[in-house]
């Protein structure tokens, strides 16, 4: 299998500073699935327009361990269409002859973290084999469970003093926050939920109540009078396990649980964890409000309203409520299997001990299937209503 990688994914992946933690789990499962890495010339270009010297000639000398297409194929006029429609800048451009190589099948796979790149596959219909890191790696775990360990992670809710805070999952924490340590500190007494892959922390959440008394003076435009659930402290490694909707379909559960109006989140732009993390909430029908005016820096602030709606069109904006009015479908699921995609929703004869280890399709909110994993149709009449 040919798959050719964004100049972004080069980038993370070969830049002096780790940028992204994960990202060396992409290329383990690239390299164990024996998949050629491709790069395209526009991304040596583009990598050489880098201002830093020493991080060109690095990037450069790096490049050899990639198979660079050696002669750029000409346009598509599908390809074309759709970039008379979209492209703007000299990027959108370069995006566009990356995707060409895939829409002519001369590699199988196209890894991005760009999404309009993933718009612009749509239009020409290869959506299917664009992918970022989160979506690929769910991909390959799906379609490989004999080469995937899922029994080493778990979800769980621990107090902040059993949790240590030199990790150096907390590094980014570290460094956008003075006082991050003394505030963790402070914290000692009250909860979070924490996964864990082995002994290492792959996910962090807090979050915390807010009554309509709280007062928001840094926050523009100011937020109107609501209880509100905050999400305090939030990061989430990719692994391919699914672990970003585990932890948003939690961040709902307690607003619905505590009855609040509104979800809200303070959050850098600065970092491409940061900004896959606001994408990942703006799936779910976050939208920006505003900024927080730190000492540090301005954060982005996200709201989510949690008065009860629906959105026929795209469910997930306006998760967990759904139109009654909808045209609904009915998918029958074997009894065996129906705890295993839904775990909420375990049986009285089954033991939740079972249930604790995070494979991919009991952590997502969207449940996704992926060809040759489907084998019979199914006989029994248990069903889930999603």
């Amino acid at each position: 299998m040919k798959v050719l990688l964004d100049t972004n994914i080069i980038i993370h992946r070969e830049s002096i500073q780790v940028i992204r933690e994960d990202i060396g789990i992409l290329f383990h499962w690239l390299d164990k699935l024996r998949y050629t890495k491709y790069i395209h010339p526009i991304t040596i270009q583009e990598i050489n327009k880098l201002k830093a010297v020493s991080l060109r000639h690095l990037m450069n000398v790096k490049m050899n361990s990639y198979t660079v297409i050696q002669v750029q194929a000409a346009i598509h006029p599908d390809v074309a269409r759709v970039s008379s429609r979209s492209d703007t800048t000299d990027n959108d451009k370069n995006d566009t002859i990356l995707l060409n190589e895939l829409y002519i099948d001369r590699v199988d796979f196209l890894i991005t973290e760009d999404r309009k790149i993933g718009r612009k596959a749509a239009a020409l219909g290869i959506a299917e084999r664009v992918f970022t890191i989160d979506a690929f790696l769910e991909k390959v775990t799906a379609e490989n469970p004999e080469l995937t360990d899922y029994k080493v992670l778990a979800v769980k809710r621990e107090f902040f003093g059993e949790i240590p805070s030199d990790d150096a999952f907390f590094d980014s924490f570290r460094e956008d926050y003075p006082g991050f340590a003394k505030w963790f500190n402070r914290k000692s007494e009250e909860k979070a939920y924490v996964c864990r892959e082995a002994d290492a922390i792959t996910a962090f959440l807090y979050v915390k109540i807010e009554d309509k008394t709280e007062p928001y003076p840094d926050i523009e435009p100011a937020f109107r009078a609501k209880k509100r659930l905050k999400i305090g402290t939030f990061k989430v490694m990719l692994n391919g396990y699914k672990l970003g909707e585990r932890f948003v379909k939690i961040i709902f559960d307690n607003a619905a649980r505590y009855s609040v109006d509104e979800i809200y989140v303070t959050i850098f732009e600065k970092t491409v964890d940061q900004q896959r993390l606001i994408r990942l909430l703006e799936d779910f029908g976050f939208t920006r409000h505003g900024v927080k005016h730190n000492p540090f820096g301005d954060e982005q602030v996200y709201v989510r309203s949690m008065v009860k709606q629906r959105n026929i069109e795209s469910p997930r904006l306006s998760f967990p409520y759904i139109s009654r009015s909808a045209r609904p479908f009915i998918v029958p699921i074997y009894p065996e299997y129906h705890t295993q995609l839904l775990p909420d929703s375990i049986l009285h004869t089954e033991k939740p001990s079972q249930y604790v280890d995070n494979e991919p399709h009991r952590n997502a909110i969207s449940k996704r299937v992926y060809p040759g994993l489907l084998h019979r149709p199914p006989t029994s009449s248990v069903a889930r209503k999603g």
